[in-house]
């Protein structure tokens, strides 16, 4: 075959190579367009304002609440999402994060900085402790296994009498230093743009990881392991890190959590229904995507405000029924989430 037949498709192996041309000449993420940029603009100047515009501290209190477990989510997601691993125990890490900086703040007067640094080692400790056994398992029993491990955390911290046992750890209230003791008395505001900046830096972090050769590497774990390791990817160590990496994303959410409410214990920082909450925020945002988990604790934790101020005082869980018919909805009508169900509408816009 010559070049000139080649070029003119004779023998149908031009029409291939000029298609497979095109497609290698294709970026692998398209650039925003200037819609899109637009858009990202009037929402980060937004975020950025809320503050200044919003100054009730219920308001305030409400976006503190989302960017922690939107934290929370994002780090989830690293696991579940891009990986492919179902964990029902991640309250176990955030519990980490939370009693770490409590404990040392309380009885040693560190700083919680310092505090969130040290949660962190031990959670990506914890997390390949975990992982090396469980992840002999697949699937469901993956899912079980950390079930178990976060429902003998909780355990074992209500009855651990060094942080608190059932009663927890009371943080004590400094006024002399904000910023080091990570205390805000007198505005809602720093914690706000804490949080925020906790938040972009996780999703900055998720960002190069799903651009990455070992995003490459856990979206193949997630889709078929034994294909993937047949064509040498080495499935154990991508497990590895992607735990590690969402222990550590987890664990400084606990943090947070910790210092903005100054008290803690087992049934609010260690409990099952907090692992399942994130697992909901996740799944209705859309599940493996890099926005999704925001989205999702976005939307979710004002709607639960909403329902439990709305309607929780009426004695008959009518705020619980609203608030588990429409995740169902969701989850059962477009399982893809809420970036599923935006990106069909804008494909049938167009």
């Amino acid at each position: 075959m010559t070049a000139t037949e080649v070029k003119t498709g004779r023998f149908g192996c031009g029409v291939e190579s000029e298609a497979l041309e095109r497609a290698r000449a294709e970026p692998l993420y398209p650039p925003w367009t200037r819609a899109q940029w637009i858009t990202a603009a009037v929402v980060a100047a937004s975020v950025l304002l809320y503050p200044a515009v919003f100054t009730q501290p219920y308001m305030r209190h409400i976006m503190v609440m989302v960017f922690i477990y939107g934290l929370m989510a994002q780090g989830w997601n690293v696991l579940a999402g891009y990986c492919g691993q179902i964990s029902l125990g991640h309250a176990f890490f955030f519990g980490i994060g939370a009693y770490s900086a409590a404990y040392l703040f309380t009885h040693h007067g560190i700083t919680p900085w310092a505090g969130m640094g040290v949660g962190v080692v031990f959670s990506v400790i914890a997390a390949a402790l975990i992982g090396f056994p469980t992840f002999r398992l697949r699937g469901h029993y993956f899912a079980i296994a950390t079930l178990v491990i976060g429902e003998t955390a909780h355990i074992v911290f209500l009855n651990w009498e060094t942080v608190g046992a059932a009663t927890g750890l009371w943080i004590p209230v400094e006024r002399d230093a904000p910023l080091r003791d990570m205390q805000f008395h007198e505005s809602k505001a720093p914690n706000y743009y804490i949080g925020l900046a906790f938040l972009t830096l996780a999703t900055a972090i998720v960002y190069k990881l799903e651009r990455s050769k070992i995003g490459f590497y856990l979206r193949a774990v997630r889709e078929d392991p034994e294909a993937a390791q047949s064509l040498g990817v080495d499935v154990t160590r991508c497990k590895m890190i992607a735990i590690m990496i969402s222990a550590a994303l987890t664990s400084v959410a606990g943090t947070l959590y910790a210092q903005y409410t100054l008290i803690i214990d087992p049934e609010t920082v260690l409990p099952l229904l907090l692992s399942i909450l994130v697992v909901l925020m996740t799944m209705l945002g859309g599940l493996g995507t890099l926005w999704g988990p925001i989205i999702g604790a976005a939307v979710l934790v004002p709607l639960s405000e909403a329902t439990r101020v709305w309607v929780g005082g009426t004695g008959g869980a009518e705020d619980l029924m609203i608030y588990g018919a429409l995740i169902t909805i969701i989850a059962v009508c477009y399982p893809s989430g809420l970036i599923g169900l935006g990106r069909r509408l804008l494909e049938g816009r167009r």
